[in-house]
């Protein structure tokens, strides 16, 4: 193994077990740790990252990601009215012990979601955010919620006229697309283990 693969590596191993919590972190601390100046890309961390959750997760790890899925789809159809779009690891197929589920929707009153969740007997904790994107100030809110499962849920709710624009993932270097309703709807039906990651980083 190369120097660049083993601080890869153990920089995943870092990530994995909670040792660290941004990549560039993980692999600072793991070039360090080894005494090489290699410094992998983040698609690379992330390959190895995947494939130390599999060792470890096993078929358990299959199992949590459908249920994951499942619960995003719940969440989502009580959201219908505000464009609900899986991401983060849930829609990859990355998901693993620990993992939350991500949602992100599209109302020009953030309370509105908020009270649609409350009527469906979920409890969300709302925080407004302003993030840079591009160099621009984006507002969002973030609503969090717990399924009776012990799941996470963070909704991220941005105005309508965001919903065309995709972010590009720092990780992977595609855009993130994720899943609508009828998306993950079919993708359960059919592959529900399906896994969105592009063979090679998209720069």
């Amino acid at each position: 193994m190369n120097s660049r693969r083993r601080v890869a590596r153990e920089a995943a191993r870092l990530l994995y077990l909670g040792l660290a919590e941004e990549f560039i972190q993980a692999k600072e601390m793991a070039a360090q740790a080894l005494g090489v100046d290699a410094f992998p890309s983040n698609y690379e961390v992330a390959l190895e990252l995947d494939q130390i959750a599999d060792e470890e997760e096993g078929m358990e790890r299959k199992r949590l990601l459908i249920r994951l899925r499942e619960e995003a789809l719940r969440v989502m159809r009580i959201l219908d009215g505000f464009n609900p779009r899986l991401i983060g690891s849930v829609w990859r197929g990355t998901a693993r012990r620990g993992s939350d589920i991500d949602i992100v929707v599209y109302a020009s009153e953030p309370n509105e979601v908020e009270e649609r969740l409350l009527e469906a007997g979920l409890a969300p904790d709302g925080e407004d955010l302003v993030t840079l994107k591009e160099g621009k100030p984006i507002n969002s809110r973030h609503i969090k919620l717990r399924l009776e499962s012990g799941s996470e849920v963070e909704v991220v709710v941005r105005p309508p006229d965001s919903s065309n624009i995709h972010e590009r993932c720092d990780i992977y270097g595609d855009l993130k697309r994720g899943l609508g309703i009828q998306e993950l709807e079919e993708v359960l039906n059919r592959d529900p283990l399906r896994v969105f990651i592009p063979r090679r980083r998209r720069d």
